[in-house]
């Protein structure tokens, strides 16, 4: 079972895209006091956003460790909306692929 999550919004990225790239990066973030989950493809374009309590973050972090990687500047364009505390706290999933 292809467990790759690689959702898109509608309309967001090229026909392609949405359905060929797997998202790489789950990241848990808080976002205006709640807690979201965003979900980037390889190259850190955001494919998703939901509640981070969804039942489907336990399901596609089992097994993971997350890193506190979202400070990094590669991070910058893809979490610019976040302060900085936000992304300091945040976690950082490689999802497999």
């Amino acid at each position: 079972m292809d467990q790759s999550f690689g959702i898109a919004k509608p309309g967001a990225h090229s026909h392609e895209e949405a359905h060929d790239r797997p998202a790489k990066y789950l990241v848990l973030i808080e976002s205006a006091g709640a807690a979201v989950a965003r979900l980037f493809l390889d190259d850190r374009v955001p494919v998703a956003e939901f509640d981070a309590s969804a039942d489907e973050v336990g399901m596609m972090t089992t097994g993971l460790v997350p890193e506190r990687s979202a400070p990094l500047p590669e991070w910058d364009r893809a979490l610019a909306g976040h302060t900085t505390a936000e992304r300091a706290a945040a976690e950082v999933y490689t999802l497999d692929v």
